[in-house]
């Protein structure tokens, strides 16, 4: 049986609430799927669904009152510890709820941070999830404490990791802390920009991995530049951004980047918390849109990913969409690309063919931007010799009596540095 905490506590069962509205067009079922997958990568267990369709939520309970008195029964019935509802609480529909049930009563994003506080493991990560946890609990303080006061460790309270800062504290305490914290990361995203400053003049392409959260990438970025990023077949595996250097067959060097995964109804206290890791897709000059093509609600997750890329500003980057899992896919399905991708690879990250259909697309999209040279380098200038192999892809390259006689490919800054330098034909 599953433990939390690497403890011998009992694990924890829920059951599962969800409401669909007429402004929702995700399917209550797989919506509460998706929830149940959430709640398995905290540690805990479904016991249970209570499903109901309105045209908006309650706003007091956000169910109507009579689910609430069948979420009563159900509770009874399963012994369940508490409920999760399928969507962000109001700290009224919290506080009512857990009035009215006198159960725990956890909200999405409420699990989600859970989820991100068991994860994050680099200082930086750990400041974003707290400052997270932080913001979300600042006005649901009345809501929360009642029932903190009779729950331990354990799914959605937060007190492992990171945030172990208890609800119990003041206001003045946390908003203290909110303000440390925000200041802390203002000086790690000032660090990150400078990071990238220094990409941005070494000149070297940037290649950013996204998409929705356990599509795939982590273990796709393992397999291109043989490294050991952690990969996991569950929600959220990889937190932290990864870059790694990565050469392609034609000799060029692309910077590779590993990015945090995106879901539905992604808390807006984290996409702000994670702003500055997840802006490494806004600086990339190509991105690669990984989709678990096997997955039932892969349309869902390719719209929900787009959405989250022009919340970010990168909703114009060149893109290549890799339908991956291809080894998972039972039927063909047909898949509408929102907003377009320059090129569709079908592939499986384990499957070497694959991999290599992926590669030659990166390679076409960087053909496409730049443009062959031949040149002839005095030797005189022997520093753009230098600069040439660090920035260009070198062809060829001859030591004749006049200079160094190269073929090169380069983009259009390295095409008007070596135009003085140009063979006329």
């Amino acid at each position: 049986m599953m433990k939390l905490h690497d403890t011998e506590e009992k694990v924890q069962r829920f059951l599962l609430v969800g409401v669909g509205t007429d402004k929702d067009e995700t399917d209550i079922d797989a919506s509460l799927d998706e929830l149940a997958e959430l709640l398995r990568t905290a540690g805990g267990e479904e016991c249970g669904r209570v499903t109901q369709n309105l045209e908006s939520f309650n706003h007091r309970t956000y169910v109507g009152s009579g689910k609430v008195e069948e979420i009563k029964a159900a509770l009874a019935d399963t012994k369940a510890d508490g409920i999760i509802c399928d969507d962000e609480l109001t700290p009224a529909q919290l506080r009512n709820l857990g009035d009215e049930l006198n159960t725990k009563v956890i909200d999405r994003s409420l699990l989600i941070l859970d989820i991100f506080s068991q994860r994050a493991s680099t200082r930086e990560g750990q400041m974003q999830v707290e400052l997270a946890q932080l913001e979300y609990r600042l006005t649901r303080l009345t809501g929360l404490g009642t029932e903190l006061s009779r729950q331990g460790a354990a799914v959605g309270t937060h007190t492992r990791g990171a945030g172990e800062t208890k609800l119990e504290l003041d206001r003045r305490y946390i908003r203290s802390r909110i303000a440390q914290l925000k200041a802390d990361l203002k000086e790690v995203a000032e660090n990150r920009e400078r990071e990238r400053g220094s990409r941005r003049k070494s000149d070297i392409p940037v290649v950013a991995l996204v998409g929705y959260t356990n599509a795939g990438k982590s273990t796709l970025f393992n397999r291109l530049t043989d490294s050991g990023v952690l990969e996991e077949d569950e929600l959220f595996a990889t937190l932290d951004t990864t870059v790694r250097r990565c050469e392609l067959p034609d000799g060029r060097v692309t910077l590779l980047s590993d990015t945090v995964g995106f879901i539905h109804k992604l808390p807006a206290h984290l996409v702000k918390a994670f702003r500055s890791t997840l802006e490494e897709a806004n600086e990339a000059d190509l991105l690669l849109h990984v989709v678990d093509a096997s997955h039932p609600m892969a349309d869902l997750h390719m719209k929900v990913t787009y959405e989250e890329l022009v919340r970010l500003g990168a909703g114009n980057k060149p893109i290549i969409t890799v339908l991956n899992k291809q080894d998972k896919v039972r039927e063909e399905q047909m898949f509408s690309i929102p907003y377009g991708a320059e090129a569709v690879i079908k592939t499986c990250a384990l499957d070497p063919k694959g991999r290599e259909k992926l590669i030659q697309a990166i390679c076409d999209h960087f053909d496409a931007l730049e443009k062959k040279l031949e040149i002839l380098i005095p030797y005189t200038d022997a520093s753009m010799t230098d600069r040439l192999h660090r920035e260009a892809v070198i062809l060829e390259e001859e030591y004749t009596n006049e200079g160094v006689r190269m073929v090169i490919r380069g983009d259009e800054k390295i095409q008007r540095i070596c135009s003085p330098y140009e063979i006329a034909k």
